[in-house]
């Protein structure tokens, strides 16, 4: 069995829902959630916030978070997946902020540099990942890898 049709199982046998908030992934985790037969019985909303606008304008990401910390930063993740929980009224939220490339990175925040937060229930985790710079595809790929990976431990833990 797959690791998202074990994902898609775990929320349905705990009667939850789950919704998404990404930008860097521009949509992948949406898509290989929904690509699941039955994902529509847990799988609520998928945005795709790419752009600072997007993400104060629909995801109440305050202005100040993204000026002094930048919008790939752990408060500008936090902020998306706590208010896309309150949006939603999900109980399994994923947010996804980071830097692609392949141009955009910097020493501070490098390409391949992303942040993945993950609410379930009240509990809120916040994942710093470093993917190697091997293009903007495998960066997103890897993203979506290890947020299934970080969601399926998250979700099962949460009883």
């Amino acid at each position: 069995m797959s690791l998202t049709k074990k994902i898609i199982l775990l929320i349905k046998r705990k009667k939850m829902k789950l919704s998404i908030a990404e930008s860097c992934t521009g949509g992948m985790l949406s898509s290989t959630i929904a690509s699941v037969s039955g994902s529509s019985k847990v799988f609520t909303l998928g945005l795709v916030t790419y752009s600072n606008q997007a993400k104060t304008s629909i995801l109440k990401v305050p202005q100040k978070i993204i000026k002094i910390y930048g919008a790939v930063s752990v408060q500008c993740c936090l902020s998306m997946v706590n208010n896309l929980s309150k949006i939603s009224k999900s109980k399994v939220c994923v947010s996804i902020t980071g830097i692609a490339g392949p141009k955009g990175g910097s020493k501070q925040k490098p390409v391949g540099l992303v942040y993945i937060g993950i609410r379930v229930g009240k509990k809120v985790v916040v994942n710093k990942c470093n993917f190697k710079n091997k293009g903007r595809i495998f960066i997103q790929k890897q993203t979506v890898k290890k947020t299934l990976n970080l969601l399926v431990q998250l979700i099962k833990r949460d009883s």
